[in-house]
């Protein structure tokens, strides 16, 4: 069967008692500061940019809104902890909140920009050959114990670096939400860890080596690009792209690496036995 082409990334919003029922659920959203950023100076390469960015960022969230969503079919699937599922079932509404959050900055720089996307290849599914707790166990990995685990720490610092209350508030509301994201991959590791095989441990580990070589990928790209803030003032500012890459690479090891291997979970060619752990 022939593969269909990509789709153009749209969202939209129901409206009627289905908005009311989501408003009531998430009412931040609507308390952000909407209309109140001035970007009459900004030059209109500038605000190109700042939609392609927070365009992306919306994608970006919806593709890890279906990240979380698989996680939770796993987490089911595997008869985790009762309570660690229910964690888990507020992350796929977490990260709407996000896209729409990201969609609502492009709207208020000046609209959205074009992205074509394959709606069959928006994740990397799991394994379906693995058991139901290797199934979670993979999600939680590449999903949290790699993706989010590494935002966070990105997040926070460019929300520390934005100057109007718009997009200060806005990152802010991601990073509160983010932060229980976070840690809830190692959460779910050390429950199940004392259940897997070394082979299930070696096994994450190649999963882990595959979500880190994504960001790394995508940290070239960014290096390749480079971004900088005109000056301090700046209404569109975020961070410098030595300092962000930096950063990545220091929450990677400290973050990312280090834990697993603290959990007996090889990653990037090192095993646990070669690290010491402060």
């Amino acid at each position: 069967m022939a593969r269909r082409a990509g789709e153009l990334f749209e969202l939209e919003i129901l409206g009627g008692n289905t908005e009311r029922r989501f408003r009531k659920m998430r009412p931040e959203v609507e308390e952000m500061p909407w209309g109140t950023m001035d970007l009459s100076g900004a030059p209109p390469e500038r605000l190109i940019e700042a939609r392609k960015a927070w365009t992306g960022a919306a994608y970006q969230e919806h593709r890890t809104a279906a990240a979380c969503a698989i996680t939770l079919r796993a987490l089911i699937e595997a008869r985790a902890p009762l309570d660690l599922i229910a964690v888990a079932s507020r992350f796929p509404l977490d990260e709407m909140v996000h896209v729409e959050l990201c969609a609502r900055m492009a709207m208020e720089m000046g609209g959205g920009t074009e992205i074509i996307h394959d709606p069959d290849a928006m994740v990397l599914d799991v394994n379906p050959e693995a058991s139901p707790l290797m199934r979670a166990a993979e999600c939680a990995v590449r999903f949290f114990c790699v993706g989010e685990a590494i935002s966070i720490p990105l997040l926070r610092a460019t929300w520390h670096v934005a100057k109007h209350p718009l997009p200060r508030a806005v990152m802010g509301r991601i990073v509160k939400d983010e932060a229980a994201h976070g840690v809830f991959g190692f959460t779910f590791l050390d429950w199940a860890l004392p259940r897997l095989s070394e082979q299930d441990r070696r096994d994450l580990g190649a999963s882990a080596d595959l979500a880190i070589r994504f960001l790394e990928r995508q940290w070239d790209h960014t290096r390749r690009h480079r971004r900088e803030p005109v000056h301090d003032g700046d209404v569109l500012g975020w961070m410098k792209t030595d300092d962000y890459l930096a950063l990545a690479e220091q929450s990677m090891e400290t973050l990312v690496l280090r834990p697993l291997l603290a959990r007996g979970i090889p990653v990037m060619g090192r095993t646990p036995e070669a690290v010491e752990f402060v």
